[in-house]
């Protein structure tokens, strides 16, 4: 059953990559662009190329559901997939939402108003919530191990994800700079959760990584590609969802 996770990330790795190709000439034709203030002449480049990374990483899922379903009869763990993989997918699209509203100038990305941006990506969050992911017993220092019941789906999963999304949003800047953070943090989160038999958390990480990679080789300077806040808020729901199913 071990191969199995690798197969789907190397399909991610594939899927990632023929997108992004493929992506950047319809940003183009749809005039998706913005001036990448990287770049000594700011030229134009298209902007959204979360979009790739998130083709690669449903690809990859529904390869690894699609063989633990039919060949190993193993369903346990695919609901939790399922939530993880509906968060990740609607705030990818709230990301791309943010992207698509740029200046005339094309000087950047007008973006979301500030408070619609955490009111939106807390929809993102109800996937996971109504299926209570995650444990409720938490230790906390001075106090022990508590019990905090549905305060934890209620409250503290939706605060985890707008928190997270938002966060790795603020960090984008240059060329490849999201993308190779994006690369360090799921790769040690994955490896975190391998370590201590976290499948779902570990799965889910191992295949972002491999779309990240794939995407980096577009998004490095210079830049064919802008990750745009589809990538960030991507990556913001990856770990929070890492978080969240990986305990």
């Amino acid at each position: 059953m071990t191969f199995v996770p690798f197969l789907a990330a190397f399909l991610a790795f594939v899927i990632t990559y023929m997108s992004a190709n493929w992506l950047i000439r319809y940003l183009r034709r749809i005039n998706l662009v913005v001036k990448d203030m990287n770049k000594k002449n700011k030229p134009l480049v298209p902007i959204s190329g979360g979009l790739a990374v998130m083709s690669g990483i449903f690809v990859g899922l529904m390869f690894y559901i699609s063989f633990q379903t039919f060949y190993f009869k193993y369903t346990q763990t695919l609901l939790y997939i399922f939530a993880g993989l509906t968060s990740i997918i609607m705030i990818t699209f709230v990301g791309f939402l943010d992207d698509i509203i740029i200046k005339k100038s094309k000087e950047s990305s007008v973006g979301l108003k500030q408070w619609q941006k955490p009111f939106l990506t807390l929809s993102a969050a109800v996937p996971l919530m109504v299926v209570n992911a995650g444990v409720t017993t938490m230790a906390l220092p001075f106090l022990g191990r508590i019990d905090i019941g549905l305060i934890y789906p209620l409250i503290l999963i939706p605060i985890g994800v707008v928190g997270a999304a938002n966060m790795v949003n603020m960090l984008a800047g240059f060329n490849g700079v999201e993308v190779g953070m994006g690369i360090i943090y799921t790769g040690m989160l994955g490896l975190y959760a391998f370590v201590n038999n976290r499948e779902v958390a570990a799965l889910i990480a191992l295949i972002t990584l491999a779309s990240l990679i794939a995407f980096y080789l577009y998004t490095k300077y210079p830049a064919k590609i802008l990750p745009g806040d589809s990538l960030t808020y991507l990556l913001g729901g990856v770990i929070a969802v890492i978080a969240i199913l990986g305990n």
